[in-house]
């Protein structure tokens, strides 16, 4: 039997048959002693003072320290050779200031429709850009929905501590950043915004122009497989018109494996991601901004207000040839009116009588309505029925909603003073009062009248609407102008064709409190159901985009829906 030695005897380090020394601490004490049972030698550790064993230890965890350090620390690509050539960045500046079309090697720059950079090989190691793209695929997604887009994205990549992530961040916002703000002749800050996005199928980024405060050039960084333009996911430039708005994509870019675009963002540099369609394909970027002085921007385009109009003269027979009876009951009324007061919304499932909402969905699908595109798509893109186009039964359903004996309908399903006969509420009663106090106690019956004539004016209530065609690619956006307008109204929605549709395909209505993400309610496309809903100035409001999901099987056939969109205003 082999006698064990103590544990505290010795180090455990061995040497083997031929006598040679593997390894044992250079900070311990050593002696080497000949088993007396075989021929190897024992490493035996004699004891050390307490101190000097703490002391040995401190340095032990030091040097482990400084090893896990270094197994975290960056790795520093090296970038496309072109971008450090001076030569071509003193030729690639005097491009870009003339806003000339230019390239020299890796190195490319178009300024149409807006002036933008390609730069393919950004990094030279391809073993760097394979390491980049695990770590990248390692983190955490998160999924981001809203009016604008639909996609994955990581966290801020500035505190990410792989070294591959951040090495391309110190190269980006380090030489790089010395390198583009030489070339555009600015500064530009060290601040650092980059993050790192995947779509996959259906998802999007739409029309927008990346305007914010202290962004000076957007740039996206791509580590993608083969792609082709069909499997969608381009970086679409759009070109605008003499209001600074979007008008068409007037440039495709497909993306490539390791190369880098960037723009500067200014108020024509209107973009988006297209659709990805391909169910297979991961479309990863790293993308963010550097950050500097903002270019000027012009006043912001507001467009002109949709024309409203008064009611239509149409008495209560227009409503008893169409609707469904059940809603011209008085007594069911009066119960649509307490559940709307509570809530401000409500459907009315199966609204038209049911040959007549038969004969208008079929009339909708006929060749001889114009269909007009709607935008510009940095605000809403879907088609609009030309009126004049419409057939015969469409546009008694247009009257319908537009007539005189509608308004009063609404009025009672809603308690809104949408016709002159609707009975005045209680603060109505009482603002009139002190009206009429205030006209006895001396004001002039001249001012009054014309006060009096101006108020009905503008409380006349009044309405506009569409006739709409919903199909893929169709959305509309919250947008600036839209919340500066905001004001108290009745949404109402119609829709037909809508069999079979899902949520999943989008085209439901969403409606928000302004500013926050938060969703209120939303509305999804139901045939023959009407939707009221009835919000006030800080209520937003947008449909959803139509994805690819919607697309029939048979590419011949329509699908989508219509619906009639009308808004009405006290």
């Amino acid at each position: 039997m082999t006698s064990a030695l103590p544990e505290s005897l010795y180090s455990g380090h061995i040497v083997d048959e031929a006598n040679t020394l593997r390894h044992f601490p250079a900070t311990c004490h050593t002696q080497l002693s000949l088993c007396p049972h075989c021929s190897f030698l024992l490493v035996l550790q004699s004891p050390r003072p307490v101190m000097t064993s703490k002391r040995a230890q401190e340095e032990l965890d030091h040097t482990d320290k400084r090893k896990k350090k270094k197994k975290n620390c960056e790795e520093l690509p090296e970038l496309c050779p072109d971008v450090q050539d001076e030569s071509l960045k003193r030729a690639m500046k005097e491009a870009w200031g003339c806003g000339t079309h230019w390239s020299q090697g890796n190195v490319e720059l178009d300024c149409h429709p807006f002036p933008h950079c390609i730069i393919k090989n950004f990094l030279s190691s391809k073993t760097f850009g394979e390491n980049l793209q695990r770590e990248l695929l390692e983190l955490n997604f998160h999924e981001k929905s809203n009016d604008l887009y639909k996609f994955k994205q990581s966290d801020d990549l500035k505190k990410r501590k792989e070294p591959h992530i951040a090495g391309l961040r110190a190269a980006l916002f380090g030489p790089f950043r010395s390198w583009l703000g030489d070339v555009l002749g600015v500064e530009l800050e060290t601040t650092v915004d980059v993050s790192c996005a995947r779509y996959e199928y259906t998802d999007v980024l739409l029309c927008h122009d990346d305007e914010l405060e202290g962004r000076r050039v957007a740039f996206i960084l791509y580590f993608v497989p083969p792609w082709e333009s069909s499997d969608g996911g381009t970086l679409d430039l759009y070109a605008t018109d003499s209001h600074f708005q979007p008008q068409s994509i007037a440039k495709s870019l497909v993306p490539s494996w390791n190369t880098l675009v960037l723009f500067e963002v200014s108020p024509v540099s209107f973009h988006q991601v297209r659709e990805v369609l391909s169910q297979d394909k991961c479309r990863l970027s790293v993308s963010g901004w550097f950050h500097g002085s903002s270019l000027q921007r012009p006043p912001r385009y507001k467009e002109p207000p949709f024309p409203r109009n008064p009611h239509l003269p149409r008495d209560e027979t227009v409503l008893l040839e169409w609707v469904n009876p059940v809603y011209l009951d008085i007594s069911y009324q009066e119960k649509i009116q307490e559940e709307f007061e509570d809530s401000s919304e409500i459907q009315l499932k199966d609204f038209l009588r049911e040959e007549k909402f038969k004969e208008v969905g079929e009339a909708l699908q006929q060749a001889q309505i114009v269909w007009m595109k709607r935008g510009p798509p940095n605000k809403r893109c879907f088609d609009v029925a030309s009126l004049d186009t419409l057939p015969e039964c469409v546009t008694e359903c247009w009257e319908l909603l537009n007539s005189e004996a509608f308004f009063l309908l609404l009025s009672n399903f809603t308690g809104l003073r949408l016709h002159y006969l609707c009975p005045a509420d209680s603060e109505d009663e009482e603002e009139a009062k002190q009206k009429m106090e205030g006209e006895a106690a001396g004001s002039s019956t001249e001012s009054s009248a014309a006060s009096a004539k101006k108020e009905k004016e503008l409380s006349t209530p009044v309405c506009c609407g569409n006739v709409r065609r919903w199909s893929h690619g169709s959305y509309t956006l919250l947008h600036d102008g839209e919340a500066e307008k905001a004001e108290y109204a009745l949404d109402l929605l119609l829709p037909f064709g809508c069999t079979g549709w899902q949520s999943e395909f989008g085209g439901f209505t969403c409606y928000i409190a302004n500013e926050e993400d938060e969703e209120l309610l939303t509305v999804y496309p139901e045939d023959n159901s009407l939707a009221l809903v009835y919000r006030d100035k800080e209520t937003l409001k947008f449909v959803k985009h139509i994805n690819h999901n919607s697309c029939s099987a048979d590419t011949s056939a329509f699908r989508g829906f219509y619906d009639f969109s009308f808004v009405y205003y006290e």
